[in-house]
């Protein structure tokens, strides 16, 4: 009757439970950003961004961390990310870079490629471009450092540059070759 007894107050087992394999983190990150893409899609929106920011006690400034991403949805729906911020992975994890990597969006207009760049915090006088073929490097000096590599869409005449900065805004515009 003892055994009985333990048996019956004994729980079933439960089908459910899940054995981690330290993969939790990743799925559960995938199934919020299918979760994301799907609202969007939903909604009707094409763009949605995700911000985050952190400190370490005891680094000031050296001891924020800012990290964010992009999605934005192109042709046919396809999801389209972008990541931005000073976290970096390395190999003994994550890291706060002294560099920023601002957020940028590419548009192919047709005759022209407009790069629009968030770079909060710098004057216009700290921007330097370059371009060389396809690719536009972006880089800021002073105290709020951010850089950045964006490959164009196609080759474009660098001397057409026309460049609009306002508000932590920066807008270039560039005739195709």
């Amino acid at each position: 009757m003892g055994t009985e007894k333990r048996r019956r107050s004994a729980k079933p087992p439960d089908h459910n439970a899940t054995i981690d394999l330290g993969l939790g983190g990743l799925f559960k990150g995938l199934g919020e950003f299918l979760d994301l893409v799907s609202e969007m899609a939903d909604k009707g929106e094409e763009a949605v961004t995700r911000t985050g920011e952190f400190r370490v006690k005891g680094l000031g400034e050296k001891g924020r961390g800012v990290y964010g991403f992009s999605v934005r949805t192109g042709i046919g729906g396809i999801p389209r990310v972008e990541r931005f911020g000073n976290i970096r992975a390395s190999e003994d994890g994550a890291e706060i870079a002294d560099v920023r990597e601002p957020l940028v969006d590419v548009f192919d207009e047709g005759e022209e490629v407009v790069l629009v760049a968030e770079l909060p915090g710098v004057t216009d006088g700290e921007i330097q471009i370059d371009i060389k073929d396809d690719v536009l490097s972006l880089a800021t000096t002073g105290e709020r450092k951010y850089a950045k590599e964006t490959v164009l869409p196609g080759l474009v005449k660098a001397a057409t540059l026309e460049r609009t900065y306002r508000n932590g805004i920066l807008e270039l515009r560039l005739k195709k070759v």
